[in-house]
Parts: structure tokens; sequence; C-alpha cells
């Protein structure tokens, strides 16, 4: 009998896990449900979700392997589709950043090219477009899972689910006139009337909102020195914008390296687990140690420069951002718009830059063994230094901030650490108060990103009642007599699994549950996002899947 497997989720870890599935040698039954009329692309790539000002963070090098690279594709592509989004053939290369609903269709190809190569090696693959899953049960040997559509509600019963849902975005994001909880999706956002934006973020995420709101209020076009300059319709005289954050920083362009990652010298995955095979006692700070090291022989200079040597890893953020908080954001954002140009011609990579960018996924690895105490101090400024690293933006969609602040249309705000948003005496849009301070916004978009979901927020009613996957813990400090076994918990959010992402402790229910849904798994992997991360979630889910198949053949062939 057939092996019956179910994804959750057509996106890319539905994608990739997949990919990995296929490979099995034993005949499998696999049934994907996709709540989306549009299979295959996945929350962050729909159609209805995005505009083509809104860029993707990552260039078709960094994209794990699929039939066919990003740039394979697009060179495919006809002359009339590259210049819907402006793409110039000669120019597309492995290193360049292109609209998300570009690699929407890129994405649903692959999707394509892997089910019909499933299919030609034996597994019954079935696609459910426009099908949800309403709730998920687990029984002793097998997962039921009940599923809804416009046209229909049944149940279905497997002996794998992978829950990989993706992103969790509100249904209804203008919650209240001119009040968006979210900038997706896009074509939401077009109905931001006259008068002043705020949005608040300044990740990608808030610079996509900002971008698609003055696309739809006047147009970026090159004047005769080949500078891009916004220019406000007619209508949209009044246009303006602010953006906000605690730090009032823009996230720096995207910056030339190498790829692959080379290996760190210091802060090794080796050295990594070896500070985690030590206890959590001071673990922190021990990691913390491996990354000075790694940076000050790196680049020593910055090392002088920033005064490494004396911070520590509640300071080292202070350090990092102190130079650029001195100076106007704008003005910083066109320096190192230079400089990343400059770079990327001479393939010159800043010693400093890649030295963090190469071990923060090595570092992840020790979050999940953190205790309490030192899972805030990470939280509270080293986590951010990293992101800043990772989470670069296109050289375009710099371009585009500067020409809107160039036009006397966008100004950057710093809250702070204590502001208040209130909504409740105006008609549309929110007030911001910042101390004595007060700006007052005709439309307010909050981009400040996906948020950390825990087990509590799952959408499978039954899953809950059985207690089956329960929020993860973190030991106490006060606690800790050299390892776990003698620690109290606390509960702190996510979702507990194991390393293949099955909840922990489901038995005497089957274990044969994965959840890949990112934002479940925030709390304890903060740097598990986009593409890269969802390869690789994909990849483990499927190979544990395979490995159980596997294992439960062994005693049926030994007996044969």
């Amino acid at each position: 009998m057939r092996s019956r497997i179910c994804i959750i989720g057509s996106g890319p870890t539905g994608i990739f896990t997949l990919k990995n599935l296929i490979k099995s040698t034993i005949p499998l039954t696999i049934s994907i449900y996709e709540a989306e009329q549009n299979a295959g692309k996945g929350t962050p790539y729909l159609p209805d979700a995005n505009d083509p000002v809104m860029l993707s963070n990552i260039p078709s090098i960094e994209i794990p392997m699929l039939p066919e690279t990003l740039v394979d594709w697009l060179s495919r592509r006809s002359d009339n589709y590259l210049a819907m989004f402006s793409i110039v053939r000669s120019n597309i290369n492995g290193r360049e950043f292109y609209p998300r609903l570009v690699l929407g269709d890129y994405f649903q190809d692959q999707f394509a090219t892997i089910l019909a190569d499933g299919r030609n090696h034996g597994h019954v693959i079935e696609v459910h477009s426009g099908h949800r899953v309403n709730d998920i049960a687990l029984d002793t040997d097998d997962i039921r899972i009940r599923v809804g559509s416009p046209d229909e509600e049944f149940d279905a019963v497997f002996d794998h689910v992978v829950m990989a849902t993706g992103h969790s975005w509100p249904a209804h994001t203008e919650i209240r006139p001119g009040y968006f909880s979210s900038p997706w999706p896009a074509a939401a956002l077009k109905s931001a009337g006259h008068g002043r934006l705020g949005v608040l973020g300044t990740s990608l995420s808030g610079i996509d909102a900002l971008l698609t709101v003055a696309s739809s209020r006047g147009s970026f076009v090159l004047d005769g020195a080949g500078d891009l300059q916004f220019q406000p319709a007619a209508a949209y005289k009044d246009f303006s914008a602010a953006m906000m954050s605690r730090k009032g920083l823009l996230p720096e362009a995207d910056f030339y390296c190498p790829l692959p990652y080379l290996n760190p010298a210091f802060c090794t995955q080796q050295a990594v687990d070896k500070e985690i095979a030590s206890g959590p006692s001071g673990l922190l700070d021990r990691i913390f140690d491996l990354f000075r090291k790694e940076i000050t022989t790196a680049d020593p200079n910055y090392a002088a420069e920033i005064g490494l040597s004396l911070v520590t890893v509640d300071t080292f953020a202070d350090a990092y951002y102190g130079r650029r908080s001195k100076v106007d954001p704008f003005v910083w954002a066109a320096s190192n718009l230079a400089e990343a140009e400059r770079n990327i011609e001479r393939q010159f990579t800043v010693p400093w830059r890649y030295a963090i960018l190469i071990t923060h996924e090595i570092i992840a690895r020790a979050i999940p063994h953190l205790n309490t105490d030192d899972l805030r101090r990470f939280n509270r400024s080293f986590k951010s230094i990293f992101v800043d690293e990772y989470a670069t933006v296109p050289h375009l969609s710099i371009k585009r901030l500067l020409a809107l602040r160039n036009s006397g249309r966008l100004e950057i705000i710093r809250l702070e650490e204590s502001y208040e948003i209130e909504t409740g005496d105006l008609a549309r849009g929110a007030q911001i108060n910042i101390g004595s301070r007060k700006e007052v916004f005709d439309t307010f978009i909050d981009a400040t990103g996906q948020s950390s979901l825990s087990a509590q927020d799952l959408p499978f009613p039954t899953l809950l009642k059985q207690s089956g996957v329960r929020a993860a813990a973190t030991p106490e400090p006060a606690n800790l007599i050299g390892d776990d076994e003698c620690a109290t918990f606390k509960r702190t959010g996510g979702i507990d699994v194991d390393d293949c992402y099955r909840p922990l402790k489901t038995a005497p229910l089957t274990n044969r549950l994965y959840c890949v849904a990112i934002p479940f798994l925030l709390h304890k992997h903060p740097f598990v996002q986009g593409i890269t991360s969802a390869a690789e979630l994909g990849e483990t889910a499927a190979h544990a899947v395979l490995e159980d198949l596997l294992s439960a053949q062994a005693p049926v062939l030994l007996s044969a």
C-alpha cells in the first residue's frame, strides 16, 4: 500500500518539500492543498498581494537548486513579459533583484516541472487549489485533516502531514478607515486617500508599502542626467509620507560578497556546537566571544574603530549603529549606496560585513539552547545587527526612496523606545505620540512584518484540544544545575519541535506532523526567513518522512 503524504501549502516551502519527496524510490501518494487559487506561487509572491514595485530581496544566485535557475528562466521569457517588469534582457544576471511577481511566476513554473517529474517517476500527486485545511487531528497511526472549499467540505486521512502554510496575514488589512494593519495585499493600499502617509517600519516591507502607494500617486522617471526622480500626478500634489522606526534608520544597500558563503575562521559550526554542549549557563557570552574574535580577525581596523574589545553582547548593537545614527538617514543611504555600487563594480567585499553575514546562521544554532535571560538579551539588541546585514535591500529600492526624499515627499521619524498610536478621535488614519510630539497621518500602514506565532495561534482546533502541539520551553537560569534535566522551564512562545520540525511529546498519538510554517518557528529560530530557509525546512521535513518510510519498510524486507 502506498504511503499517503499531505503537504499543506504550495509556496516555496511546499515546493522544496515536494522536490525532495519525489526522490523516493518507494511509490508515494502525495496530496497538496492550497488555499489560494494560484498553486505554486506562495503568499509573498501572489499577484493580488504584490505590486510591480515590490522587489524580492534574493537574487537568482542565492535561490537553492530548482529544475531551472531564475536567470535561465528569465532568459526564456518573451520581450513583452520582460517589458511588463522593465527588465532589460542584456542586464539579466544572477546578482540582480526582480519583482516579487516575477518570482511568483518562476516558482509556479518550477512547481509544474517538479509535479511532472514526480509523476513520471511513478508517484501519484494531486494538487487541490482553492482548498483550505481547516482542522488537523492526530491519531495513533495516522492524521485526519478537514478540508474546505467553496464547493465542498471533506475529511482525508494521511500517514504524514507537512504543514507548510507559510506567512500569515490578516484577511482584511484596512481595519478602520485609513488604518492598514499590514502592507499586504498591495491592492488594498491603492485605496489610500490624499494627504500624508505614515508607514510604521523602515525595512523592505515598509519600503514596499511606501513605494506601492507612491507609484499610484505619481511616477518614478529618469532625468536628463540619468538620475531617478519622482513626479507626483496632478491629482496628488499634496502627497507626502513619513517612515517610522525606533532607531529611525534605513536598511543598507545589498553588498557584494562571495557566494556560497565562505567558512568563518573562529565562529565556526564546530566551535558553536562545542559551546552548546557545555550547557546554557553563560552560553550567549561565550558565543559572543567567538563572534568578536571573528570580526577582529577579519577586519582589525573596523574592530578598533568601534572599540570592539571593550563591548559586550549587550552593547555591540550600540557600537554597530553608532556612526550611522549620527548621520541623516538619507545622507547615509546615498553614501552607502554609492559605496555598494563601487564595491560591486570592483568585486570588493567589506570584511566586517561579510563576517557578520556568514556567522548569523551558525550563531542561530545556539538560540534554541539559550536560557530565558540570554534569550531576552539576544532579542533585545544582538539579533538586530544580523537582521541588518542579511536584510539589505535592492539598490533600486534605495534609489526610489532617495527620489521621494529629493522631491520633498519623504521623511524618516525616529520613535525611540516609547511611543503611542492613537486612532480614537480621528475620522481616518492615525496619530503617533512621541513624548509631547504628535504626528498625524491621513493614511497609516503597519509594515513591521510577520510576528512570531505560538501554539495557541494554530488555526486547527482539534490539534489544539489534543495538546499535541505546545509552546516552546526555555530553561530558567536560576534553576540550572549543569544540564537541562535539572532545570525549570518557562513557556516562551513558538512551537516545541524536534530537529525534524515534529511537535515534541505527542505520544501516544503519531509524531508524523511536520511544522515548517515559518511564523511558528520564529521565536527560537529568528533567522528562519526567506527562500533559503524554505529550502532547508522543506528538505529536512522530506528527509524525515523518507527515513520513516524506509525504517517502516525494513522489518517487512527482513521478514521476507
